[in-house]
């Protein structure tokens, strides 16, 4: 058994490649324990490895579901959820950083309170992890039958240096646009109750258009998900008298406002988009035509 760890590990040393053991007995024990992934075979030989590794299956032929579907669809949820949390937290950070700097270096936090606490976990969390059932081809059309789609996987496109700063460039671009856009357009009120509202509720909608705007297939679940966090927040308009003044929100001024910083912010990014995957589009969309 030692011996079958030994070789995995000088694998990984000489090749400097991530490895995966597969073993169905009691004597793969140290070879999936080696490896990066290990993957054990529930047979004769008891549950042994499969107990000790990664992944359980109970057929070897399991093995193409697990690293051809179930790899690809993990890799490329867990990169686009990731990103997109990063330019969540991203956004909030530059515009609090411009407005400190536009506000001659002042020392309070521009969004505080219930603003914070909401923006993580009621208004924006559901759009992002939902994405966890996205899918951008059927198990059906996968690379079983088109190989290209996992050979995009091992070059790794879909989380690299160029897609992060890819959304850190557009986390600045947004935060600017919110914040500066709003004082070019001279629409900043003058109470600060105001001047939260507005930011805050243009940043939210930017980030659920966001969010949508990385869907490659709409289901009915992600769909529900993006109007209850919308529902969400405009109740949460109405119950917290002391965060907006509802006033100010009626007005059809502020709503137009809202949607001039939004569309500044989005359609320009959403449009840049969509020309780049119609000249150069993915393996995915060449299979849906």
């Amino acid at each position: 058994p030692t011996q079958k760890a030994d070789v995995v590990r000088m694998i990984k040393i000489f090749t400097q490649k991530q490895t995966a053991a597969i073993g169905d007995g009691g004597n793969d024990v140290s070879m999936i324990q080696a490896a990066d992934v290990g993957i054990g075979i529930v047979g004769k030989e008891g549950k042994q490895a499969s107990l000790a590794a990664d992944f359980s299956i109970n057929r070897f032929c399991d093995v193409a579901d697990l690293f051809l579907w179930h790899g690809r669809n993990s890799y490329n949820r867990s990169a686009v959820i990731s990103q997109l949390i990063i330019h969540r937290g991203m956004i909030v950070a530059f515009i609090q950083c411009i407005y400190t700097i536009s506000y001659f270096f002042i020392g309070t936090s521009l969004y505080t309170g219930v603003f914070t606490i909401g923006y993580s976990c009621y208004y924006l969390a559901f759009p992002a992890f939902v994405l966890v059932v996205d899918q951008d081809v059927s198990k059906q059309a996968a690379v079983f039958l088109y190989p290209e789609l996992y050979q995009e996987l091992v070059k790794g496109r879909a989380l690299n240096y160029k897609t992060f700063l890819i959304w850190s460039l557009l986390s600045v671009y947004q935060a600017s646009i919110i914040l500066f856009g709003a004082v070019f357009l001279h629409v900043i009120p003058s109470t600060w109750l105001n001047l939260e509202a507005l930011t805050f509720t243009a940043l939210v909608f930017i980030e659920l258009l966001n969010a949508a705007t990385v869907v490659c297939k709409w289901q009915y679940i992600i769909l529900m998900t993006h109007f209850a966090s919308f529902a969400i927040y405009i109740g949460f308009m109405i119950i917290l008298p002391g965060y907006y003044d509802i006033t100010y929100i009626s007005t059809i001024g502020f709503w137009l406002r809202v949607f001039v910083l939004v569309f500044i912010a989005w359609v320009p990014v959403w449009v840049i988009k969509k020309i780049y995957l119609r000249v150069n589009p993915p393996s995915y969309r060449k299979l849906r035509g």
